[in-house]
């Protein structure tokens, strides 16, 4: 079933996040994003916090980097709150940012093997079974974490590049895209899946009854595009190449922003009225994505929640 959610901004202050879980709730959305990133709040707290003030919505985890957290109490943790909160959790895992792992000692090697490991052990010991035979960086061989739900909560891979996404489709119960999450970067994401997984995509967002405006207020939230960590994203763009010129050719991230031709925020964001947004959505579903969720990129997003939730 084609499904539409939220993100909670990591830098909303502390004392608005219940509120703001329960407002997404209230409003229709199907699912809350939590992250985790580097400097701000742990994603299993946030999690563990919104579920419980919350009585309908699912929460997903997105995304824990897998260099951060031993698997098995990895595994501890995500079955606890499945048992507290059955069928109401999603697990996503990933990479985590290279130069946030790197500064406190958790980017490995071979990144990719780390994943691989790491994701089959803590769908094993969700499931019940005994941790698997010790690779290069996970060991967890034979541990049972005894206390196991119902039934598991599905785990995603939060990836970029096409090896990455492969592997998701190898070990993992499905993927979840970072934004920019156009439809060209979802269909080939999905190519390179078996068929059925989870596809869960995020995309900056801003509602409002003037469209351009709406796409004048998502811009600084497309500053960051163009970097290198970015480009699987925009390779299927017809104006990729455009982009990184004027990117390098604009000199500062906001400038970029600021001057980028309207047809370009139209693709790489959400933005528009609440038809625009509706269209732009199931656009995203066409191409393959189960789940849509949209990052709240206008000033307030307590009140951009009320706004967003007119293009469900």
């Amino acid at each position: 079933m084609a499904r539409a959610g939220v993100m909670l901004p990591r830098d909303l202050p502390a004392a608005q996040v219940l509120t703001y879980a329960r407002r997404a709730e209230e409003l229709g959305f199907g699912e809350l994003w939590v992250v985790e990133d580097l400097g701000f709040r742990g994603g299993v707290a946030q999690t563990g916090a919104v579920l419980a003030a919350t009585s309908r919505i699912t929460v997903g985890i997105g995304i824990l980097p897998a260099g951060a957290r031993n698997a098995a109490f990895a595994a501890m943790e995500l079955a606890t709150l499945a048992q507290l909160f059955p069928g109401r959790l999603i697990a996503g895992v990933g990479h985590g940012m290279p130069d946030w792992m790197r500064s406190v000692g958790a980017w490995p090697a071979s990144p990719l093997t780390l994943l691989r490991e790491y994701t089959v052990a803590v769908r094993a010991l969700l499931r019940g079974e005994p941790g698997p035979a010790a690779g290069r960086y996970v060991d967890v061989e034979g541990v049972v974490i005894g206390e196991t739900p119902a039934t598991p909560p599905p785990v995603v891979l939060g990836v970029r590049g096409p090896k990455s996404i492969t592997l998701a489709g190898e070990v993992a119960d499905g993927l979840l895209l970072a934004e920019p999450a156009t439809p060209s970067y979802i269909a080939a994401s999905a190519a390179r899946l078996p068929a059925g997984p989870e596809i869960i995509t995020y995309d900056a967002a801003v509602v409002a009854d003037d469209g351009n405006a709406a796409r004048d207020l998502v811009r600084p939230g497309l500053a960051w595009i163009g970097e290198p960590d970015w480009a699987p994203h925009l390779a299927g763009l017809p104006f990729a190449a455009e982009l990184a010129a004027h990117r390098e050719a604009a000199g500062s991230p906001e400038k970029f922003a600021a001057t980028m031709p309207g047809a370009w925020v139209r693709e790489l964001a959400l933005a528009g009225t609440p038809d625009e947004v509706r269209a732009g959505i199931a656009a995203r579903h066409a191409a393959g994505a189960t789940s849509v969720v949209l990052i709240p990129a206008a000033a307030g997003p307590l009140e951009a929640l009320s706004d967003l939730a007119r293009a469900l």
